[in-house]
């Protein structure tokens, strides 16, 4: 298993980086290697750097099943079923969707290659012994790159969905938090019985706070490599289809992979913007419950309580505590790939 790990994680990255100096590439060649090389070594840091934080992750799992089993009233078990498990399987299905596209499309890619004549590979890599004679040795060299490529889209899969499934989960524990909380002291009940009631939810707002803090631990390289390499990519990409000439099957592709760049960013973006925008909903939820007739020590509470939800927008989720995680964020990375690009087409142009 470590020497799987190695071959794939660790040397492929290698593998086809060390194609980009070799003098028999191809312009074509090149960005094609290029943007491989770009997408693998993003997809080798994420992957070291989510299984580095795998006890964090295991925690957030442990505190999401806490939090499930808060779910009581049935306004919340209606957010639970029709908003937040709706938000859950689109999003998964919309990233699985997308991956299984790709998968579908590099089998007939990879045949088409296998079937070429002379042989050629699937990216042009330094190898250490000669493959273009075919045999054994082109066979075991093209192989081990098509599994490379399945296991790595495998692995981006798992790095791209976790940013977004946790902030999704998140917003809506947060949203759930915020019914619960808005409905406290309306009851006919005894004034201990709605203290107690509060402090329970004092308990579920902490186990709240724990799994961002864990969430920003984890989330934060992972998503700082993320960006810069999507829009490095996307540059690239555009840069390619726009002054070189290539044909249908190869412009194809590259749209579903400009499509699949970013498809790996705007969701993480978008969630982490509606997380901010729960945050800044949690003050009024706790001021629309009714603390003003309970006890003089419930309302201080509640007064403490409230001043403490006001600070949650002051520490948004960062990318490597440099940029902010949101849906300018987004935009500001495909703006940066477009400046990237005209840079390219002014120097092509001089």
């Amino acid at each position: 298993m470590a020497l799987l790990h190695l071959l794939i994680t660790a040397l492929f990255p290698i593998h086809v980086g060390l194609g980009l100096l070799l003098p028999t590439t191809t312009r074509a060649d090149l960005f094609k290697c290029l943007t491989i090389t770009i997408m693998s070594i993003s997809c080798s840091l994420k992957h070291y750097a989510q299984i580095w934080r795998l006890p964090d992750m295991l925690e957030i799992e442990g505190i999401l099943s806490q939090l499930d089993k808060r779910v009581q009233s049935t306004a919340e078990h209606q957010y639970y079923r029709n908003t937040l498990q709706k938000q859950v399987n689109r999003l998964t299905g919309c990233i699985y969707s997308s991956y299984t596209f790709v998968y579908g499309l590099s089998v007939p890619v990879a045949i088409l290659i296998l079937l070429t004549d002379p042989p050629k590979l699937l990216y042009e890599a330094y190898v250490p012994f000669d493959w273009q004679t075919g045999g054994l040795p082109y066979y075991g060299i093209f192989i081990y790159q098509y599994i490379c490529i399945l296991v790595k889209a495998f692995v981006g899969l798992t790095n791209d969905i976790y940013t977004p499934l946790t902030l999704c989960n998140i917003a809506g524990h947060m949203h759930l938090f915020s019914i619960r909380m808005s409905h406290l002291g309306y009851r006919k009940i005894p004034e201990n019985q709605t203290y107690q009631q509060l402090r329970l939810y004092f308990e579920d707002y902490r186990l709240l706070m724990r799994m961002v803090k864990l969430t920003r631990k984890i989330i934060s390289p992972v998503q700082l490599v993320q960006i810069l390499f999507c829009g490095i990519s996307m540059c690239i990409i555009v840069s390619q289809m726009a002054f070189y000439e290539m044909d249908t099957t190869v412009l194809a592709f590259n749209v579903v992979l400009l499509a699949v760049v970013c498809v790996q960013i705007f969701p993480s973006c978008y969630f982490a913007s509606v997380v901010t925008e729960r945050m800044d909903q949690l003050p009024y939820a706790v001021f629309s419950s009714n603390w003003y007739e309970q006890s003089r020590r419930y309302r201080q509470n509640v007064v403490t309580f409230t001043q403490l939800t006001l600070r949650l927008t002051d520490d948004p989720f960062m990318a490597g505590g440099l940029i902010v995680i949101n849906l300018d964020t987004f935009f500001a990375t495909v703006k940066m790939a477009y400046s990237l690009f005209a840079v390219i087409s002014q120097v092509k142009m001089n």
